[in-house]
């Protein structure tokens, strides 16, 4: 049997302007670069560290 990953759909609702250097490579690691985009990411410890750092900025949903 094949165990389903599961992801995160990630949305930054903010601007990275004037944002703290790992704060903006945190978003930029998780593949967002200009507001209101979204990206699908797998939920592991790593992407959820990002997460984490730039929680408000971002809009996360669960999607699988």
């Amino acid at each position: 049997m094949s165990q389903q990953v599961k992801s995160l759909k990630v949305t930054l609702v903010r601007s990275l302007h004037g944002q703290g250097a790992r704060i903006a490579a945190s978003a930029r690691g998780l593949g967002l670069r200009r507001p209101y985009q979204s990206v699908e990411v797998a939920d592991t410890p790593e992407n959820r560290g990002m997460i984490d750092t730039a929680v408000h900025l971002l809009a996360v949903e669960r999607t699988g």
